[in-house]
């Protein structure tokens, strides 16, 4: 049995107010973001193989990135889509390429930098067990539904709310298999917003896996100043023995 993992960074930054390149390419102490992602998944000893889903006119540059920082289980890189979703099956084609459908795939954002490795195998571990491993953090702040009059209706009791991040993980032949259904489905919008809503839409049960409050998505300037906070606490907590 292997473990992929499909990482896709097609966007473009728009949120982050970046011109000359896409965020997933924006360094911190001379790292790109996305190898940050990347390194990640390479040193974690159950991870086999690795693709990434990237715009096109930077696959170049994200292959000289690939080859110095010596990423050796990063097994292809593929253009995204149109979209979020035909991006990951963009990648999800190529991973079949390398690896069966009982294999696990992992899906997860090249922005979310500081996925950690606890995280990683609680996946691994969830679709081994359940078939199906939702990455989630507990909701905490309070979280309202707005009225057709732009009021506060309904307050949810955040105790039962858990907001879903990446990754998400499943086996490599059935993630695949709803993609393909989803395409040949004339009434399917297109419009799912991530791998879990999809796979529910198909009638697959959920299972989820606690994942840490610091495994943020960099979408804005101020998740970068974050990741940065992050980043150098670990560095200074292992210079410092804290």
């Amino acid at each position: 049995m292997s473990n992929v993992a499909v990482i896709f960074a097609g966007g473009t930054g728009q949120r982050m107010n970046t011109r000359t390149r896409p965020k997933q390419f924006l360094e911190l102490h001379g790292k790109p973001i996305i190898i940050y992602t990347l390194e990640a998944f390479e040193s974690h000893p159950e991870i086999d193989g690795i693709v990434v889903v990237m715009l096109e006119s930077w696959i170049d540059y994200m292959q000289e990135l690939i080859r110095k920082f010596n990423l050796k289980k990063v097994k292809k890189v593929v253009p995204g889509g149109a979209s979020g979703q035909e991006s990951i099956y963009n990648g999800l084609c190529a991973a079949a390429q390398f690896y069966g459908e009982d294999d696990i795939v992992l899906i997860h954002d090249g922005v979310r930098p500081l996925i950690d490795e606890e995280t990683i195998t609680a996946n691994i571990r969830g679709v081994e067990e359940r078939g199906t491993a939702i990455t989630v953090t507990a909701a905490i702040e309070t979280i309202t539904m707005k009225d057709e009059t732009g009021a506060v209706g309904t307050i949810i009791d955040r105790s039962k709310c858990e907001l879903a991040r990446a990754p998400q993980s499943f086996r490599l032949g059935q993630i695949l298999g709803v993609h393909n259904k989803m395409r040949q489905d004339p009434e399917a919008s297109g419009g799912f917003i991530d791998s879990a809503s999809l796979m529910k839409h198909y009638g697959y049960k959920l299972y989820t896996v606690q994942g840490k409050p610091e495994n943020i998505k960099i979408t804005t300037p101020s998740d970068y100043y974050i990741f940065r906070a992050m980043v150098d606490a670990r560095e200074n907590s292992q210079i410092f023995g804290v």
